[in-house]
């Protein structure tokens, strides 16, 4: 079903010089396939990763408890919960430093198969898999030895990071509220909004995709996860509550939607953003060719002898 709550995974910690943090490897333990998704503990103090910078990944961060900073080229900003901090490919090289109380967040990422990574300390590469600099040594090792991150004072917050409570709310019906963050204007390759539903009620229409791939974060409160079959009928669901990860891989041919418990539900929703997707809608009969902006509605054809004409 691609479903995971958050307290099934195991954490994995790596703790070298200045660096102190630990990772859920979310996506993997839910299914996904092009993208992924982590959950992440610095400890106080700390950082994460070393400053580094993707040259084709694009990754999107939402901040889910604690306080710290944002190293991004020199300059740091300050970060609290419902932060949501952008980071486009081949731009600037970033970190978190961790506050007082650590720093917890998700952070979203595409994945690709030729990728290339700049840890610019210890001028170390990284093609695909490989690091590279002449050597086999692991670049943190050499990270752990220079001369910790320089922190100055917070700079006022770029246009990269914003809060749930800074963008606009847009509200349907006052059944569902939605918080865009990642949008078209801030992000390229996916995108990931904050949405609260009120209790008892559907967000997205059951749907599935044929490019695009989507993950879902319970934050609060619960929801049923519905699986939709092609006729348009549910064929199972599955009871979440905060902490689940629901991963959507592209072309399963079974549509999802999600149904609010009895005191609703907040979730993280990030998916990718391919020109080439068809979205399928079972309960209409629809099929949305999404790069052109058409929607059609599937009818059954008859050549005259009594049997409808089959799908290829």
């Amino acid at each position: 079903m691609g479903v995971v709550h958050w307290d099934q995974v195991e954490f994995h910690r790596r703790a070298k010089g200045e660096m102190d943090a630990s990772w859920q490897w979310l996506g993997a333990a839910a299914g996904t396939r092009g993208v992924g998704v982590n959950r992440v503990r610095v400890e106080p103090g700390k950082l994460p990763t070393p400053p580094h910078s993707h040259s084709v990944s694009e990754e999107l961060y939402f901040v889910l408890a604690g306080s710290g900073l944002a190293w991004q080229d020199g300059d740091v900003h300050e970060v609290r919960p419902l932060d949501c901090v952008i980071h486009l490919p081949d731009r600037r090289g970033h970190t978190f430093v961790a506050g007082s109380e650590g720093l917890e967040y998700l952070v979203f990422g595409t994945r690709h198969p030729t990728e290339f990574g700049w840890l610019p300390r210890s001028r170390a590469m990284r093609l695909g898999r490989p690091w590279t600099e002449g050597s086999d040594d692991d670049p943190w090792d050499i990270e752990a030895t220079v001369e910790p991150l320089a922190v100055g004072d917070p700079a006022p917050r770029p246009e990269n990071i914003l809060n749930v409570d800074e963008v606009e709310h847009e509200r349907w019906h006052d059944r569902t509220t939605t918080a865009s963050l990642a949008t078209r204007e801030r992000s390229r390759l996916a995108g990931l909004h904050w949405e609260k539903l009120a209790p008892g009620h559907r967000g997205s229409v059951p749907h599935c995709h044929s490019s695009e791939e989507e993950v879902f974060v319970i934050l609060e409160g619960t929801a049923t996860l519905e699986l939709w079959t092609g006729g348009g009928d549910i064929e199972e669901t599955e009871e979440l509550r905060s902490g689940h990860v629901v991963a959507r891989p592209p072309g399963t041919r079974v549509s999802h939607s999600f149904r609010a418990g009895p005191d609703g539900v907040t979730m993280l929703i990030y998916g990718t953003r391919d020109a080439n997707d068809i979205c399928w809608y079972p309960r209409s009969q629809k099929i949305f060719w999404r790069g052109v902006g058409v929607i059609g509605r599937i009818e059954t054809l008859d050549y005259g002898d009594g049997e409808p004409l089959e799908d290829d």
